[in-house]
């Protein structure tokens, strides 16, 4: 086996505000695996949050000798960006051999699926412009901002815009008296879900709590090792490839997931439709998908995947299936 990284920087079509700060750029890391007659490749997003780099990610795949077993690599490399792309690499190279994969993952061929939209945040008025020119039926609204009473006059603002359905996502922004200060607000704008709001490692206090509208877990939970704890404080999780390791960690731990009674929200990093089409096969067990990665940015990877009419579509050529 030949194994290399590339790293690419994809200008966004918009800056991309969260709660810990802008993005003008995707910078995504390739990793190619090639085993004589086929290449497979893997996409993946350094997480600085995770204190992972572009450097680092591709220093890490041009070192990597093997194991080349998707289980075995569970063992052989920690979660994070790095597996991610060798691992869908090495699906996507035994696509070529032995067909789709979803087949080879034993999960339906994916159906197009609704998929939010991230609104980045920004003052109320913006917001609620870029949710009523979006004209999509789920919206994702990145909140967090450090005042609890701009984030709800955000969201009243976006709602009064848009009949969509409403995903909330404090990136780690709020304190317990801030979710608990902004769920009314939530609760008259009919919100779905609300991601992170508490910092992940400081909320102990969410344990055995229910709030009106449930709760997922994100920066909270990586490749599902303490799932049990994760359980106990939130009624969903947010499974992003770049988290868990890659493809193979994220089938099992959509499984284990919902062997404990926990939502599932299929999500991503800012990057193209190589990186989205491995998600999209956990998208029938997901009751959110948020696969809009490519959305965001000024142009995608051709081939891409088919968005439309707030919609993702499975497409050959793109990942997976040749």
């Amino acid at each position: 086996m030949k194994i290399g990284a590339t790293a690419e920087r994809w200008p966004l079509a918009a800056p991309f505000a969260i709660s810990r700060g802008v993005k003008h750029w995707a910078e995504v890391v390739v990793a190619t695996v090639a085993d004589g007659e086929r290449q497979g490749r893997g996409e993946c997003v350094p997480y600085p949050r995770y204190g992972e780099t572009v450097a680092d990610v591709v220093a890490a795949i041009d070192g990597f000798d093997g194991p080349f077993d998707r289980q075995e690599l569970l063992t052989a490399m920690p979660a994070g960006a790095a597996r991610n792309a060798i691992d869908c690499a090495l699906w996507d190279l035994a696509t070529q051999r032995d067909g789709p994969a979803w087949k080879l993952a034993g999960v339906p061929k994916p159906e197009a699926a609704t998929t939010a939209y991230t609104l980045s945040l920004d003052s109320p008025a913006a917001m609620a412009a870029a949710a009523a020119a979006a004209k999509r039926p789920l919206l994702k609204l990145k909140l967090g901002s450090g005042s609890i009473e701009a984030d709800v006059a955000r969201l009243q603002a976006v709602r009064e815009a848009s009949t969509a359905e409403l995903i909330v996502d404090a990136n780690e922004g709020w304190s317990l008296a801030a979710l608990e200060a902004f769920m009314p607000a939530a609760v008259a704008a009919r919100v779905k879900l609300v991601e992170q709001p508490l910092p992940a490692g400081d909320d102990a206090a969410l344990a055995e709590r229910r709030f009106p509208i449930p709760l997922a877990a994100d920066e909270s939970i990586r490749d599902g090792a303490d799932l049990s704890a994760v359980a106990r404080r939130y009624q969903a999780v947010n499974i992003k490839l770049d988290k868990t390791g890659g493809l193979t960690r994220a089938l099992a731990l959509a499984q284990e997931a919902e062997t404990l009674g926990l939502g599932i929200v299929v999500g991503c990093m800012v990057a193209t439709s190589l990186a989205m089409a491995p998600s999209l096969l956990l998208a029938g067990v997901a009751d959110f998908v948020d696969l809009d990665g490519p959305l965001l940015l000024a142009r995608d990877r051709e081939p891409s995947l088919a968005y439309g009419d707030g919609r993702v579509a499975w497409r050959r050529g793109v990942w997976g299936w040749w």
